[in-house]
């Protein structure tokens, strides 16, 4: 039985002085319940928290730690990094060779800038996208998350094409008046959108796999068809590859799925755990970036060099030592493996699972068709919550929420994945 009294204290000392007591809303356990743990360290595929206890991390740091943790070939590069300076607020050679090897990585991007978070890259590529084409509506979809950038904190209604109103306090209804949210995987709302407001539609934005609302991955034929309808009408096309790029190929889901979006963000890998982040694509539309063009964007510590030092000693090993293939292959068999496991314990749920993406999603019968958030809404999160914590329990560590994707690592080895599945086996007999 574990013991999490000190990750339990330091909940209490942290809601004095933090917001809830975390900085990011998902870490506070409130989808599953209790305490949230509090971390001290990470090595390879496991996570130790502040109790002594021991985690296989099936997390990643929501994303970047494709390696697992404390890779000594980026911890290399950060001490080097380091040891010259944190930070200059000045440009440096290591900026250049890092977007040289970002462009020759990404099918899209011809240009690129570098920025510290995904919201930040996000809220640009908007920005770029209105200035490049002088529009002002954007499309989006529901259950893609962005960022928390105001524009984009909107949700759908019941309409075909809702206008966004606000998803969160404090964001004034005209900053989402211009932000349009329709369902995902629904070509056919996106032609009828277009078909009256096309002339106005700046962009559409998505995860061309979505990880907020759990893995859905894209109808066959619908990013095509999206790419089809924006060429057409004159928008632009932008992929939010925050979690998928680098993750779901080396070029990320534009090289997967062969797709070519306008521009594209990213973030999470390419930082190799630091905070860094990008966005990038076509040099036209690049080039409307200030100091060049009208749009502008800066930031302080934006390509910061300890953290391009990391993100290039990331793309390296993904160079040299790509994991692509064995994250396929065992992320799928583990993915079955689940499938059987909850089928022998008469617990119905639905895997979903692209590369090394996957989410348990208890939906109400068993291999249901998840395709876009209304599907996704209708699994119980409560059997959720009593799952994450019968394998945390066991010493698995799964996203703390029903609506997050886990991100496996190559750290995992394949007995490591074969207790993930006995573990889980395990945990669906107890809530028969």
């Amino acid at each position: 039985m574990q013991n999490h009294n000190k990750s339990a204290a330091l909940f209490e000392e942290a809601v004095q002085v933090i917001p809830g007591g975390v900085n990011s809303p998902v870490r506070a356990f409130k989808s599953v319940g209790g305490a949230p743990l509090f971390i001290e360290r990470g090595e390879g595929p496991f996570l130790y928290d502040v109790d002594g206890n021991r985690y296989l991390d099936l997390i990643g740091s929501w994303g970047p730690l494709i390696f697992g943790h404390a890779d000594p070939a980026i911890l290399a590069a950060i001490t080097d990094a380091a040891q010259r300076g944190t930070s200059f607020g000045a440009a440096t050679e290591g900026e250049v060779r890092f977007a040289e090897e970002i462009c020759a990585a990404v099918p899209s991007v011809e240009k690129v800038r570098l920025v510290s978070s995904g919201t930040e890259a996000a809220m640009s590529f908007l920005r770029a996208a209105r200035g490049f084409t002088g529009r002002t509506k954007i499309v989006k979809f529901e259950g893609c998350y962005h960022g928390h950038s105001d524009a984009l904190l909107s949700k759908a209604g019941s309409g075909l094409a809702t206008f966004g109103l606000p998803d969160s306090a404090g964001v004034p209804a005209s900053m989402t008046a211009g932000t349009i949210t329709l369902p995902y995987n629904d070509l056919d709302a996106v032609h009828e959108l277009f078909a009256v407001d096309g002339a106005e539609i700046a962009a559409v934005a998505l995860e061309p796999v979505v990880g907020n609302m759990g893995c859905v991955p894209p109808d066959e034929g619908y990013l095509a068809g999206l790419r089809e309808i924006t060429t057409r009408h004159g928008a632009l096309l932008l992929f939010d590859e925050v979690m998928t790029g680098f993750r779901l190929a080396y070029g990320g889901a534009q090289e997967r799925f062969g797709i070519t979006p306008d521009l594209t963000a990213m973030g999470k890998i390419i930082g190799g755990g630091l905070p860094l982040a990008a966005y990038g694509g076509r040099a036209d539309i690049m080039d409307v970036i200030a100091p060049v063009g009208p749009v502008y964007q800066a930031g302080t510590l934006s390509g910061n060099p300890v953290a391009v030092a990391a993100g290039r000693a990331m793309l390296k090993r993904l160079r040299e030592q790509p994991p692509y293939d064995y994250l396929e292959t065992q992320t799928a068999k583990l993915a079955a493996s689940l499938r059987e496991s909850a089928a022998s314990a008469g617990i119905p749920v639905t895997v979903n699972q692209v590369g090394s993406m996957l989410t348990i999603f208890f939906t109400p019968t068993a291999n249901a068709s998840i395709r876009n958030y209304a599907d996704a809404k209708t699994s119980d999160a409560a059997r959720y919550a009593r799952f994450f914590h019968a394998m945390l329990e066991r010493g698995v560590y799964l996203p703390p929420s029903q609506f997050e994707a886990a991100f496996l690592s190559a750290a995992l080895e394949p007995s490591h994945f074969d207790e993930i599945a006995a573990v889980a086996q395990d945990a669906f007999s107890t809530l028969r």
